[in-house]
């Protein structure tokens, strides 16, 4: 099965530019994206070309869409078309309303659980297909309350949790890069998310892919 899964060759962590929202619940995506730099020794760049700040080490690019939230699929097909890299082969972080703080799910496709970067992606692709990395913030619990929730920082008693979910993410990265998706979500969705993984409606166990 590891064989059929294409080792992602776009890395792309969803946020907002600016300083006023760095440390947000929104911005995991970036947040990962500087520590993963950080970790495989790629510097961070802007390229106006793609829209955003980028980085490689090997054949895989690392990608900070600066469009905001809104329209990242323009810096996500900008880069994807360049170098010619199918849906499949993109793998995008984000932060996610339908998990609770240090959740953490991997999947394919799917609907975009109201995420507007990860609808963009999709209507700029033409396509769900790529892959996500989920990172649970929890919701405010009134749809009115979320554009609020995002853009703020989370509480004292979510923070640690969702930066042990970025450590761990971190620590499963060798399977996530090289796109060993299953091992990844063996080691992802267990220990700490059991509970979690029940409750969640999108994780149908194994490999999560989209439904017809």
């Amino acid at each position: 099965m590891n064989s059929a899964m294409p080792v992602p060759r776009l890395i792309v962590g969803l946020g907002n530019p600016g300083s006023e929202y760095r440390d947000t619940r929104h911005n995991l995506g970036f947040r990962f994206i500087d520590r993963l730099a950080g970790e495989l020794g790629a510097a961070l760049a802007a390229q106006t070309r793609f829209h955003g700040i980028v980085g490689r080490r090997g054949s895989q690019w690392l990608l900070k869409p600066m469009t905001f939230m809104n329209r990242s699929g323009l810096a996500v097909l900008s880069l994807a078309c360049f170098y010619k890299i199918l849906p499949d082969e993109i793998l995008v972080i984000h932060d996610d309303l339908d998990l609770p703080p240090g959740a953490i799910r991997v999947k394919q496709g799917g609907g975009s659980g109201g995420h507007n970067g990860v609808k963009d992606i999709r209507a700029h692709l033409g396509t769900a297909d790529f892959w996500r990395l989920r990172l649970g913030i929890g919701h405010p619990g009134e749809r009115e309350e979320v554009i609020g929730h995002v853009l703020k920082a989370p509480r004292r008693e979510e923070q640690d949790p969702i930066d042990r979910a970025i450590d761990r993410c971190l620590l499963a990265w060798p399977k996530l890069g090289a796109g060993d998706y299953a091992a990844a979500q063996r080691a992802l969705h267990g220990k700490e998310e059991s509970a979690v993984q029940r409750e969640d409606p999108e994780t149908r166990g194994g490999i999560v892919k989209a439904e017809d």
